[in-house]
């Protein structure tokens, strides 16, 4: 079962992508997806893992929740990754890099399936590029707790089959927000992360249908 859902993953991510329009599912108000011309000199350039795993009936992926010393989004459940370093040969390099050093996960227990659309974060300005990972079993997982406060190991299967969003009022950086968010054991997965995993969320939901 889970061998074709793995080639169905990477013979997608080869084609067009439900990017924008999963994004805006969970756009926190008066954010944009696009930069502006004038903005393109200041954006930082990053990466994020989505590292995906089965176990039982169910399809996993690993989250973590920030440190709430972070500078940036601190406190909020993210995907491993980080910005983009003058020593990295690429992003995906990077996104490897991090979740090596935040979870402890070796680029030799997982395969790159392919990037999903990247977005722009507004508020911090960095742009994200999302590469998809595949683990046959769960991956043994050393988190860092200097850089993670909590391993989430996130059942979107679950989500795939009943995409639960709730709203809420939460504090954020440019004042208090009626944001959409993932719910889960008690957590509010909002913001890009929460943009991020609409979209493979989109994209197992028409594997669904094709079936």
């Amino acid at each position: 079962m889970y061998s074709a859902v793995k080639t169905y993953l990477k013979e997608i991510l080869l084609g067009d992508l439900p990017g924008i329009k999963a994004h805006s599912k969970l756009l926190p108000p008066g954010r944009r997806l696009k930069t502006r011309d004038d903005e393109l000199s200041s954006v930082k350039m990053s990466s994020v893992l989505l590292l995906l795993f089965p176990e039982g009936e169910q399809l996993y992926i690993c989250l973590t929740k920030r440190p709430r010393t972070m500078k940036h989004h601190p406190g909020q459940i993210s995907f491993p990754g980080g910005k983009v370093e003058k020593d990295d040969l690429s992003a995906e390099m990077t996104a490897l890099r991090e979740a090596r050093e935040e979870v402890g996960v070796d680029h030799h227990q997982i395969e790159i399936l392919g990037k999903l659309s990247d977005l722009y974060v507004e508020v911090s300005k960095f742009s994200i590029q999302p590469f998809l990972a595949w683990a046959d079993k769960k991956p043994e997982f050393l988190v860092d707790y200097g850089e993670v406060e909590e391993l989430i190991l996130f059942p979107v299967s679950d989500f795939v089959v009943n995409e639960i969003i709730s709203e809420t009022e939460l504090e954020t950086v440019t004042g208090l927000l009626r944001v959409k968010y993932y719910p889960y054991n008690g957590e509010f997965i909002w913001g890009a992360t929460a943009m991020i995993l609409s979209e493979l969320i989109e994209i197992l939901k028409n594997q669904r249908r094709i079936q």
